[in-house]
C-alpha cells in the first residue's frame, strides 16, 4: 500500500510540474526531463510513468477535464443559483480556463496522434454535466442542439479574447456581455427560465475561487 500510495503521488507531482511547464512555456517547455526535475524526482522516475511526452500530455489533459467536470458538476448542483445563473457560470468555466491557462485549454482540445479520440473520451462527463445545465433552460428536447451552440461559442469568445480580437474599437464588446446575450437569446428561443437582462460590464467570476453569479 506504502508503494502504491508512493507511485501515485510520484505520478500527481508529475501532473502538476507538466502542466506547470505549460502554463509558462507551452508544448516546447514540457519534456521528460524537465518535468522530473522540476517535481524533483528521480531523472528515470518519470518514465516509469510515462512512455513519452505524448502520453504524458494526454493524462495532463485528461486531468484538466476531470477537474472542470467537477467544477461544472458543483455549478449543476448549487442550489443557490437559477438555471440562467448556472448556465453563465458555466460558460464562465470554459472562458475562464483559457484565461488562466491558455496552453492547457488548447492542449484539451487537441487530438494526439497516438491516441486522436482521448480528450474527447475524457471530456465525456464534463458534456454530460454541460447538457444537463443546458438543458434545465431550454428544455431537454432542444438540450443537445443548444449546448453544441453555446460550448462552440464559449470556444470562440475565447479564442478572440485570447488573440486581442475583443480588446479594440472594432467589436465595442466583452466577453461578459456576449455571454449574457448568449444565455438571454437562448432562453427566448426556447421559452426557458433564463429571463434575466444582460447586465453590462459584469465580470465573468474566477469559477475557481471566486463565488458564482447568483
Amino acid at each position: 500500500m506504502i508503494r502504491a500510495e508512493t507511485a501515485a503521488a510520484t505520478r500527481q507531482a508529475l501532473l502538476e510540474a507538466a502542466a506547470e511547464l505549460l502554463d509558462h512555456g507551452g508544448l516546447e517547455a514540457v519534456t521528460l526531463r524537465a518535468v522530473g526535475a522540476r517535481a524533483g524526482v528521480t531523472r528515470g522516475a518519470p518514465y516509469r510513468h510515462f512512455p513519452d511526452k505524448e502520453h504524458l500530455m494526454i493524462a495532463v489533459g485528461s486531468h484538466a477535464w476531470d477537474e472542470l467536470g467537477q467544477r461544472i458538476g458543483a455549478i449543476h448542483r448549487d442550489p443557490t443559483l437559477t438555471p440562467a445563473a448556472k448556465l453563465r457560470a458555466l460558460l464562465a468555466a470554459f472562458i475562464n480556463l483559457a484565461r488562466r491557462q491558455p496552453h492547457l485549454y488548447r492542449l484539451m482540445f487537441s487530438s494526439p496522434a497516438s491516441d486522436p479520440t482521448a480528450f474527447a473520451r475524457a471530456a465525456q462527463p464534463t458534456q454530460d454535466e454541460s447538457l444537463q445545465v443546458v438543458a434545465a433552460v431550454t428544455g431537454e428536447h432542444h438540450a443537445r442542439r443548444y449546448a453544441a451552440l453555446l460550448l462552440a461559442s464559449a470556444d470562440g469568445i475565447a479564442g478572440m479574447e485570447l488573440t486581442g480580437q475583443l480588446e479594440g474599437d472594432k467589436w465595442h464588446t466583452t466577453a461578459e456581455e456576449l455571454i449574457d446575450t448568449l444565455v438571454t437569446m437562448v432562453a427566448a428561443q426556447t421559452h426557458g427560465s433564463a429571463t434575466e437582462a444582460p447586465r453590462k460590464r459584469r465580470a465573468v467570476p474566477d469559477t475557481f475561487s471566486e463565488p458564482l453569479p447568483s
